[in-house]
């Protein structure tokens, strides 16, 4: 069965102290999103992914061409767009993992210390997932795209199924 590491981590201006999240970070100014988002993920989960192995879902999702008029939007998921000008590109990483290694990651404590991120690893069955990681936007999203590309067949894995 398909699983998706979650992380759990303090999430004050929320009031929570464990809320389960899908990786993510900032970009800083050192590179492209992809490669912000596999410096995150080695950061926040010690995985170490080649960029090159990330699918950016939302730009699978969003045509280059569904901007109105002049409007330059990015290829992007807008969480609050009535409030705020952030975005965030969802991305995907898919392999294969030994049982061994899922069994080490479960409960994983991860992050940077010296920023001060004290994070736990959760590993939650994708069919799930939008239960346990329901209150992060990202989770909700990344579950949406996912679902509808695989749907279009636009996202394949071999050996899986539709």
């Amino acid at each position: 069965m398909a699983k998706v590491i979650l992380t759990l981590q303090p999430r004050i201006p929320a009031g929570s102290l464990s809320m389960a999240e899908l990786p993510a970070g900032m970009l800083d100014d050192s590179g492209s999103f992809a490669g912000g988002a596999a410096k995150e993920i080695l950061e926040e989960t010690g995985l170490e992914i080649p960029v090159s192995e990330l699918i950016n879902m939302t730009e699978l999702a969003i045509s280059p061409a569904s901007s109105d008029g002049d409007e330059q939007l990015q290829r992007a998921m807008y969480s609050s767009p009535g409030g705020s000008d952030e975005f965030i590109p969802i991305f995907l990483w898919q392999n294969r993992i030994p049982r061994g290694q899922l069994k080490d990651w479960q409960g994983k404590l991860t992050g940077l210390r010296e920023h001060g991120e004290k994070i736990k690893l959760m590993l939650c069955p994708l069919n799930q997932v939008w239960r346990q990681g329901g209150r992060d936007s990202k989770v909700l999203a990344g579950v949406a795209l996912y679902q509808a590309l695989r749907q279009d067949e636009r996202i394949l894995v071999e050996g899986w199924g539709k």
